[in-house]
């Protein structure tokens, strides 16, 4: 018999079975990212994974899981296995030295305000 340190389990008087074998590869069930939109609108977040047979039943998982308080719009799952990633080795694809002028950083609009202000008392 079982001892648990739940006493519902040990009143159930379940008997120990040394026969049961771990699932085989293909008997477990896939994974799936789950995204979710707050407000429409608003571009989807990821919130978790769900281990579901299918996408439909993912779909439902993330529901229940994710989206039962009302905070989403919308729920996208994806299978894990169709997320594809880079390497850390082509970080190269990142570089964007060259492309400064899109950070404000690279503008001297500051010299020009605070001339401004100087010149017109501000």
């Amino acid at each position: 018999m079982i001892q648990s340190l739940d006493p519902r389990i040990t009143r159930a008087e379940i008997e120990e079975n040394n026969s049961i074998s771990p699932l085989k590869d293909l008997d477990q069930w896939e994974t799936y990212e789950v995204f979710h939109q707050k407000k429409r609108g608003d571009q989807h977040m990821h919130v978790g994974i769900v281990h579901a047979p299918n996408a439909e039943m993912a779909l439902l998982f993330a529901k229940e899981q994710y989206g039962r308080r009302g905070v989403s719009v919308n729920i996208w799952v994806v299978c894990t296995r169709d997320v594809f990633t880079s390497d850390y080795d082509d970080t190269d694809m990142f570089d964007v030295s060259e492309k400064q002028y899109r950070e404000a950083g690279g503008y001297k609009v500051m010299e020009k305000i605070n001339k401004y202000k100087k010149a017109n008392k501000i």
